[in-house]
């Protein structure tokens, strides 16, 4: 309801903010959620909201059927990335490292989600505050590589990288779409905020790998060789893509 859909190989139509798919039936479920990706939906299964959505609507009390919406869907881009940092900062707390600022990190970010105006949060400052943090964290974990491995944001759009020894590198907001990632090494790889749309990850090896989200690997396509953090699961296409492959 509160998202914008853009016709594109993502989504079959357009859809403006504030108004509803036509997919969603009268108890706010998807009609084709078994069908998104053969009916042209694909940017749906590799959406996220952290559970924002649900705790919005929790604390509403009432859907944007029985109220004027608006305020709910300005809260929920601002309380989605709050989400995303307590995701990311959950993750950091298991490697024990910097454990007590961590700690604090997650008390401020829950109390700030907290806020009952959410429109007046500076996220952008809370983004900055835990992502220095979880620089750290990553940087201590993976240790001291290669000028070679550190390709934070770099543009790997259809690169090819098949095979290509990618452990521990730092791959923060790298752009993959598209690369072939093939049997490649990404063991402890910090792939925060990398863009895997359709990369090639059959045989690859993402063991352990730094701050993935369910929705990157969701974005990728892959195989049963494919090695996931034991935190995400493997996704449903990806037995279809490597029949088809």
């Amino acid at each position: 309801m509160a998202l914008t859909f853009s016709k594109s190989a993502d989504f079959a139509i357009d859809k403006p903010a504030g108004e509803p798919c036509p997919n969603l039936d009268d108890s706010f479920r998807c009609t084709i959620h078994s069908k998104l990706r053969p009916k042209g939906f694909q940017g749906c299964t590799v959406y996220d909201c952290f559970g924002a959505g649900q705790e919005i609507s929790r604390r509403s009390g009432q859907s944007w059927r029985e109220q004027p919406g608006q305020q709910m869907f300005q809260a929920l881009p601002i309380l989605r990335q709050l989400h995303e940092l307590l995701w990311y900062l959950a993750e950091a707390l298991e490697y024990k490292a910097f454990e007590s600022d961590v700690r604090t990190a997650i008390d401020r970010v829950e109390r700030v989600s907290r806020t009952a105006d959410l429109t007046t949060v500076d996220v952008v400052a809370e983004r900055a505050m835990v992502n220095e943090l979880l620089l750290k964290t990553s940087q201590l974990v993976r240790g001291k590589q290669s000028k070679k491995k550190e390709r934070r944001g770099a543009d790997l759009i259809g690169a090819r990288l098949r095979g290509a020894d990618l452990a521990k590198a730092n791959l923060r907001g790298a752009y993959l779409i598209g690369a072939d990632l093939r049997g490649a090494d990404l063991r402890q790889a910090d792939l925060i905020g990398a863009d895997l749309r359709d990369a090639d990850l059959r045989g690859a090896d993402l063991t352990g790998a730094l701050f993935l989200t369910q929705a990157q690997v969701n974005a990728a396509r892959g195989d049963r060789a494919t090695k996931l953090p034991g935190s995400l699961s493997r996704p449903a296409h990806w037995s279809a893509s490597a029949a088809g492959a």
